[in-house]
């Protein structure tokens, strides 16, 4: 009686153990993201960025967001970039157009730590909208709808935030569901 109730208890910690890592350490794709690991290193293991760490690779970016940061990367999924017109990808990935896809890059970071916390914040000073000035010298600006932040580039496209706060050791990933693109 006495081993089965120590056995239950270990398997009952274990499980709240592992309860608490999976919070400790979201979910992206498929694969923990580790708040010890760099932006580059935690997404090159999530299924859904696939493109988006070919288009990192392609545009010479790695170094720089394996860096010391902090950066707050806005990550469209493969499915964002699936929106995009057919061919544009492709197209972006040609050494030719590598500046181009450093421009598009990026506009999806923010140099500095920007929890949805502090994006809210910033949201309800601004009396509903922040502009957040990236990377690449363009604006992004912040809004919220039904409970999410809603990013909208400076051509009026939109993008939804919908996993918030998957903090790295250089900074935060905020998974977008669609690319933003400049002027």
């Amino acid at each position: 009686m006495k081993k089965s109730i120590l056995v239950i208890a270990l398997a009952l910690v274990s499980s709240i153990s592992l309860q608490a890592q999976k919070m400790k350490d979201p979910m992206v794709g498929g694969a923990a993201m580790y708040p010890t690991k760099d932006i580059i290193d935690n997404a090159v293991n999530s299924k859904d960025h696939t493109t988006l760490v070919a288009a990192v690779k392609a545009a010479g970016l790695v170094e720089t967001l394996k860096g010391k940061g902090p950066f707050t990367v806005f990550a469209p999924t493969n499915e964002a970039f699936s929106k995009l017109p057919s061919g544009t990808v492709d197209n972006l990935l040609k050494p030719e157009n590598k500046a181009t896809l450093v421009k598009i890059l990026t506009y999806h970071v923010v140099a500095g730590r920007f929890s949805a916390k502090k994006i809210l914040a910033l949201i309800e000073k601004g009396q509903g909208k922040a502009e957040l000035k990236t990377v690449s010298g363009g604006i992004l600006t912040a809004s919220t709808s039904d409970g999410k932040v809603i990013l909208t580039d400076e051509n009026g496209g939109t993008a939804t935030v919908t996993i918030a706060d998957v903090f790295q050791s250089n900074g935060v990933i905020h998974v977008i569901d669609s690319v933003v693109t400049p002027k």
